[in-house]
């Protein structure tokens, strides 16, 4: 991840033309010599092990954290004292109270935010909210979205962080469902309310060292079912351990007089279903991305020429430099980033607690 910001970050004023110029300041990663080396090939200027001194350096405007979920927290807050504006990866954070914190203490200070739902970025999804707004698919009323992969699935693979509540926080609601909860609210406004399931599959991994085995503490997978605030229902359903799965979020709309379907392994596409015409020739179409959906033609003049997920990130990281220049708010700020994952912390008490949880 932090490859694909420092990418980003180099290449949005290539692609887009109309950003403020962006030097790539300070790269801090341990050990120090794989800082060295790859400070050296994203083209930083300098290079660091410690990450206090990169965020108090007068240098840096922008800190771009790409670390583990534990440190978000505390280098986020260190970064907004020290009055840098803030892209931090996602999850924004492990509770709902430091997110809560996090957002506070960026309002206070008055610097700009961003969270990395890079999906939400997506010409296809854009066009997709475009077509619900518009009344093309009649009134929404259902909203069913699944987010699968398998890296979690060999019940041989060692513990590590990932496993831990203190390191990670939730598990694939954190990884992989807050993904899936960022695009319902964009494309059917906020959660209202929810009842939820989880389970742990692999409840012990081999410790790395080979001296045992140590506890799974959070979910494999977990599945809700949801009510919008605009009286919409929905299903969500997420897994780390689905074997054969690599990024299978998919996710349908159903409207009143027609559906939106997407698939983010074919990213470039979207299925629209209208009801319109005769009944024996309706069907299913496919809509390729192209210049009609920005901002793709700024990558690309010709449609269905593909997009791929480090456009994605270039797209959000352009959306990001904007903000700052004009002195105003990127999405999704930490504020939208805490809403997003008030779902998923919700669909976790749900589980545990065995009831329903109305926000």
């Amino acid at each position: 991840m932090g490859k694909a910001h420092a990418l980003a970050y180099r290449s949005a004023g290539a692609v887009f033309g109309d950003l403020p110029p962006v030097r790539l300041a300070r790269f801090c990663d341990t050990p120090p010599e794989r800082a060295r080396t790859l400070s050296a090939q994203f083209g930083f200027d300098a290079v660091t092990d410690d990450w206090t001194a990169l965020v108090a350096d007068p240098a840096v405007d922008i800190v771009s954290i790409t670390t583990p979920n534990a440190s978000h927290r505390e280098m986020a807050l260190a970064a907004i004292k020290a009055g840098k504006h803030v892209h931090c990866e996602k999850p924004l954070a492990l509770t709902l109270d430091d997110a809560h914190e996090m957002e506070a203490a960026a309002r206070e200070a008055g610097v700009r935010t961003l969270v990395g739902y890079n999906y939400i970025h997506n010409p296809m999804v854009r066009h997709a909210r475009k077509l619900v707004a518009d009344g093309t698919i009649g009134r929404p009323v259902h909203f069913r979205g699944w987010v699968d992969e398998d890296y979690q699935a060999d019940p041989d693979l060692p513990w590590t962080w990932r496993s831990s509540r203190a390191d990670a926080g939730l598990g694939a609601l954190g990884d992989l469902g807050c993904h899936l909860v960022s695009i319902s609210h964009v494309l059917m406004g906020a959660i209202e309310s929810l009842v939820a399931d989880t389970q742990i599959i692999h409840e012990t991994r081999p410790l790395p060292d080979g001296t045992g085995r140590a506890p799974v503490e959070n979910e494999d997978t977990a599945s809700a079912i949801l009510r919008f605030a605009n009286g919409a229902q929905g299903t969500l359903c997420t897994s780390r351990s689905a074997w054969g799965r690599k990024n299978k979020l998919d996710w349908e709309v159903h409207g009143t007089r027609g559906m939106i379907a997407f698939s983010q392994e074919r990213l470039n596409e979207l299925q629209l279903y209208v009801d319109d015409g005769p009944r024996g020739e309706q069907g299913f179409r496919t809509i390729l991305a192209g210049p009609e959906h920005p901002p793709y033609g700024a990558f690309c003049p010709a449609p269905g020429h593909q997009l791929g997920f480090g456009d994605l990130k270039t797209i959000e990281v352009a959306s990001f430099l904007r903000a700052i220049a004009a002195g105003e708010d990127a999405f999704p700020t930490f504020t939208d980033a805490r809403a997003f994952e008030r779902a998923i912390h919700a669909i976790d008490v749900s589980a545990r607690e065995g009831r329903r949880v109305t926000f």
